[in-house]
This record gives structure tokens, C-alpha cells and sequence, in this order.
């Protein structure tokens, strides 16, 4: 199926999708503070721009949480990747490594946030920790998974052509790898976004998680179906520029 095909299917999908969440919500289908109208949120969108929310702009909420996730996302991926790649190709440290990731990595993040704020305190460094482990811990297991899946027969053949470690690795585990560690990070990066919530239970006072959190506690649903289509928006498009930058630096991914 071509890529315009699936835009338009998707599309069309998300239409209908919509046209339906009004129609329960206008004629009273689902109860209004179970499922407020497209309409309600609309307006409380345009409240929350001019008036903000608990006295923190919308725009403000938004680029705080992206920038603790963002930072979160660029220093898991720096450290993350290195890290699985040596593991891949190294069965003693990833004998020495793998209980540790392993245990840690199914953790639900929630379960850390009372020694994440007993270790760092109740400020940001509690925020990114959360957000961090949650993403470097998938991005190494993944990246680790896609050395283990470069075909052996290659890295001989280059050993046989008389290739160094630092050419094997440059010319054939890394181009190999490389399909596999984009898919690997897009993963990574949606579980350390779902982990947001987590950490903006640590002392927010601002954040789309925060937000939510907050607001439900007022029974305030719109805002909260505000911040749940912010925050799922925000998510989609990451992965997209993920996706993007994946064809643009990886062409030859799903081509053999």
C-alpha cells in the first residue's frame, strides 16, 4: 500500500473517530463528565491559552514536560545505545549486565518514585530520573538485541578481508544495526513518555502530567481530555520526526 494511501485511511479513520466521540457526547450517549463534547474541550482550550492553568500558561505546561523529556530522551539515547552495542558484541558483559537491565527494565517506574525523591530530592533531578531509567534501560536491551541479529557470516567474511574491529564495526555491525536502533529508540522514547505522568508526580507544579493529574482531582474531565490528546498528539509527532529522520539516515532500512 502506498504512503499516501495509508495517510488518507488513517485520516479518515481519526475523522470518523471524532464525529463519533461528538455525537455521544452532544446527544448524551455517555454521561458529559464522563466524555465531555469535542465542542466543551474546544472552549476550555481557548480558556486554558488566555488564562492558563493555576495561574501556569498552556504553552508553559507543554514546554516543560517536553523539556524534561527531551533531555531525559537525548542523554538515555547517548549513554543507552554505546552501552547495548558493547553488550551485543561482547557475551561477557552482557553476562555481567543483563540480570540488572533485565530486573529493572519490567519495574513499574511508579514503584521508584519514593527513592527517586528519598535519593534526589523532590526537584527536576527526581523528574529525569524517572523519565531516564524508563528509556535507557528499553534502548539498551534493543540496541543489544540488534547487534545479536547482525548475521555472523558478514563479520567474517570482513575478518577475512583482513578488516580491523574499528572497520568492522563502522562498515558492517553499525550500517546493520542501524535500521533496528531507530526502531529500538522510537519504542524507547514512547515508554519514557508514558513514564511523564510518573515523574510529574514528584512536586510539579507545572507539566501536561502534572496537569492531568491535578485536574482529575477536581473532576475536571475536559482538561483532563485536553491533556490526554496533548500528550498523545505530542507523543505522534515525535515518533514521526523519528520515523523522518529514519528514512533520511537509513534509505537502505527494509531494501534487502
Amino acid at each position: 500500500m502506498k504512503l499516501s494511501q495509508q495517510v488518507a485511511i488513517g485520516t479518515l479513520s481519526v475523522t470518523l473517530f471524532f464525529i463519533l466521540w461528538q455525537v455521544a457526547a452532544t446527544r448524551q450517549w455517555v454521561d458529559p463528565l464522563l466524555l465531555p463534547s469535542l465542542t466543551d474541550i474546544g472552549i476550555t482550550t481557548e480558556e486554558l491559552l488566555a488564562d492558563g492553568y493555576r495561574q501556569v500558561p498552556l504553552w508553559q505546561h507543554i514546554a516543560v514536560s517536553l523539556a524534561r523529556a527531551l533531555g531525559a530522551f537525548a542523554v538515555a539515547i547517548l549513554l543507552g545505545v554505546p552501552l547495548g552495542l558493547l553488550m551485543g558484541l561482547s557475551p561477557t558483559l552482557a553476562a555481567v549486565l543483563n540480570p540488572f537491565v533485565q530486573f529493572l527494565r519490567p519495574l513499574p517506574k511508579i514503584a521508584l518514585i519514593p527513592l527517586a525523591v528519598v535519593w534526589l530530592g523532590i526537584g527536576e533531578a527526581s523528574k529525569f530520573f524517572l523519565i531516564f531509567i524508563a528509556t535507557f534501560l528499553s534502548v539498551v536491551v534493543g540496541a543489544s538485541a540488534a547487534v545479536e541479529r547482525i548475521g555472523r557470516s558478514r563479520i567474517r567474511v570482513a575478518q577475512t578481508l583482513g578488516a580491523s574491529r574499528k572497520q568492522i564495526f563502522s562498515r558492517v555491525v553499525l550500517p546493520d544495526a542501524l535500521p533496528e536502533l531507530f526502531t529500538t529508540v522510537r519504542l524507547s522514547i514512547g515508554i519514557g513518555w508514558t513514564s511523564l505522568i510518573a515523574a510529574e508526580m514528584v512536586a510539579a507544579s507545572s507539566g501536561l502530567g502534572w496537569m492531568v493529574i491535578n485536574a482529575s482531582s477536581y473532576l475536571r474531565t475536559d482538561i483532563v481530555m485536553l491533556g490526554i490528546l496533548l500528550l498523545g498528539g505530542i507523543g505522534y509527532l515525535l515518533d514521526l520526526i523519528l520515523l523522518g529522520l529514519q528514512r533520511w539516515l537509513v534509505p537502505w532500512a527494509g531494501k534487502e
